[in-house]
């Protein structure tokens, strides 16, 4: 249908995962909770944003965090204070494929939140090769963006039910 996703790596058009109930409520909520959290603060928090590379390079991450006054179609890797992905059954290719591609358009900090356990991978100094190991995050303890920290979570605290 018209709310089929996709997203366009090295040219090649790769179609996303549908998206499960949890992965929605989970995505849904902590852009919400982060709306709250920042206030005043000249930041834009946009959900399944197109986030472009390259002409033949974007992707749809569920959040992505910039700088007022840039637009969204004018934020390149480099400009992002974060970058979310909310994985359910997309969680290898998140960790890996989107990590990597991530790293090598320099976006300086990335997470990848298991919708299932809330656990977060935090993936920080991109080169181009990659990001070094990720930190693991437990649901139940703080998450803080390291260029905006206003933006921060205990996931487990955000209401998912």
């Amino acid at each position: 249908g018209n709310d089929e996703r996709f997203e366009l790596i090295g040219g090649e058009v790769v179609p996303m995962s549908p998206k499960g109930n949890r992965h929605e409520i989970v995505r849904t909520m902590v852009t919400q909770y982060f709306y709250r959290c920042i206030g005043h603060e000249k930041l834009i928090i946009a959900s399944k944003p197109q986030f472009n590379f390259a002409p033949d390079e974007y992707t749809q991450p569920d959040i992505l965090v910039f700088p007022e006054p840039l637009l969204v179609p004018d934020v390149r890797g480099s400009d992002a204070l974060l970058v979310v992905e909310v994985a359910d059954s997309s969680l290898n290719y998140d960790l890996a494929t989107k990590a990597l591609l991530y790293a090598s358009f320099s976006v300086r900090e990335y997470w990848v939140i298991n919708a299932a356990t809330l656990e977060t991978k935090v993936f920080r100094d991109p080169a181009p090769s990659g990001y070094p190991e990720p930190k693991n995050v437990p649901g139940d303890e703080c998450l803080q963006a390291l260029l905006c920290p206003l933006l921060k979570v205990r996931l487990a605290d955000v209401r998912m039910a």
